[in-house]
């Protein structure tokens, strides 16, 4: 199958995703030859268009082989045989990461031109390319939207060698391909337009697209009202706002810092951002009115503990769902000695934290846990990449670039939300890695 150029392919492709119309996808192509094509297939489907920006991580001495990838809001995927046998170290990874996250930083901006990142979470995602060879670059993306909340991924082109559509089943959920020949050279080859996409060009593609969809949220789950609950955490009842979405897989329970309460604007703001990606939230006041005034409350990390996994208790009883903990400044260090008395807890997620004074119970923590810093906020750095040294679980450090304590400059919190949704979405729903079928659609 021979195509004219990259518009007349989206053409043909849209056809035959045209299947996935009802279940209102959002479709991400691969810059820069992927976005003309799958301009044409979100035009067909009535869906939102994105960019789907990874970067490979490649091995040092030998950069052709990827040992991983890295996508938006946070997102890392790692092949832990591939760095093993490669023999990569851990200074080598970061710094490979390091310096691929500021391309990947500087071609998002770049792209977009002030539009919002188009969110996935809970969707049916479609990414999109001009054609796949090895397949590499594709399956990153893949595993990056997956990564990013997706609840179905599609990968969808025009072309790619037949081995090479049958492997990318292991990464998507459903591969449609237009032509898959055994006799396979270059993706060129296949069209007799093939001339580059400009930079220009995609960033004009996507306004055009965002012009067809101004009021995209990127979620696919009616966001659910909060409750007024009065919760049983043992020896005291405290207030909280329980909100779980329709079909909601799981419910985190905010553990607030020194000085808040579950008023707190930068917890309701991560809340409500897991909330649109069809995730339960409980927020609560780990102290009754009368000891909030007392400012040794906030440090006595045994009782907020204590008042935490009663509260859990309490929900287990209302929701038989999977819960994780979102901790700030002490209230992360609750979480984790929580998540030490409790092995059910499937992930820890902690924001600007003191997971320090969770010690000595860190090596007891089983749930995965992510820890985020602002860059800025060096003491609190220190703090964490001591703890995390403790910490025998899975586990990440996160630093938000240019980002203080609180995280209150423009972007910040927003790239706070990113990560916490992709950690608790990987984590404790049923968005893993999932193979299926394959449609190489002949003329």
């Amino acid at each position: 199958m021979l195509f004219t150029d990259r518009v007349e392919a989206g053409r043909r492709l849209a056809e035959a995703v045209r299947h996935l119309k009802d279940e209102r996808p959002v479709v991400l192509g691969l810059p820069r030859g992927g976005v003309p094509v799958a301009y044409e297939v979100a035009r067909a489907l009535e869906a939102p268009l994105d960019v789907i920006v990874v970067r490979k991580l490649g091995v040092p001495r030998q950069p052709e082989l990827g040992f991983g990838a890295i996508g938006e809001g946070g997102v890392r995927v790692l092949s832990e045989e591939i760095v093993r046998h490669a023999g990569v170290g851990p200074k080598e990874v970061a710094a490979v990461e390091q310096r691929e996250e500021q391309e990947l930083r500087r071609r998002a901006v770049r792209y977009r031109e002030g539009l919002d990142r188009v969110r996935v979470e809970g969707r049916t995602v479609v990414v999109v390319d001009d054609g796949i060879a090895t397949g590499a670059t594709a399956a990153a993306a893949c595993r990056v939207a997956r990564a990013q909340g997706a609840a179905r991924v599609v990968l969808a082109v025009p072309t790619a060698p037949a081995d090479t559509a049958e492997r990318m089943r292991q990464v998507a959920d459903e591969v449609v391909c237009l032509s898959a020949p055994h006799l396979f050279g270059s993706v060129g080859e296949w069209y007799r337009d093939f001339s580059q996409t400009s930079d220009e060009e995609v960033i004009a593609l996507l306004s055009r697209a965002a012009a067809a969809h101004p009021h995209v949220t990127g979620v696919g789950v009616e966001v659910a009202e909060e409750l007024e609950v009065e919760v049983d955490a043992g020896a005291v009842r405290l207030a909280g706002d329980l909100a779980l979405p329709e079909g909601a897989e799981a419910v985190v329970m905010f553990a607030h810092g020194s000085g808040s309460s579950r008023h707190s604007p930068r917890n309701r703001w991560v809340a409500s951002a897991l909330r649109e990606a069809g995730l339960g939230t409980l927020l609560f006041d780990l102290l009754t009115p009368a000891e909030e005034g007392d400012r040794r409350n906030v440090f006595d990390i045994g009782t907020l503990a204590d008042r935490l996994l009663g509260a859990t208790r309490w929900l287990r009883e209302r929701e038989s769902l999977p819960i994780g903990y979102f901790g700030a400044s002490t209230g992360a260090a609750a979480a984790l000695r929580a998540a030490a008395g409790d092995a059910a807890v499937g992930a820890v997620v902690s924001r600007g934290g003191r997971p320090d004074l969770a010690a000595p119970r860190l090596g007891e923590v089983e749930a995965p846990t992510l820890l985020i810093v602002g860059g800025n906020d060096a003491l609190v750095i220190d703090l964490n990449r001591a703890a995390q040294a403790e910490l025998r679980c899975e586990n990440r450090l996160e630093i938000v670039p240019r980002a203080t304590h609180l995280f209150e400059e423009p972007g910040a919190l927003d790239q706070v939300a990113d990560l916490a949704r992709a950690w608790f979405i990987r984590h404790l729903t049923s968005a893993g890695d999932r193979p299926g079928p394959v449609h190489v659609v002949t003329p």
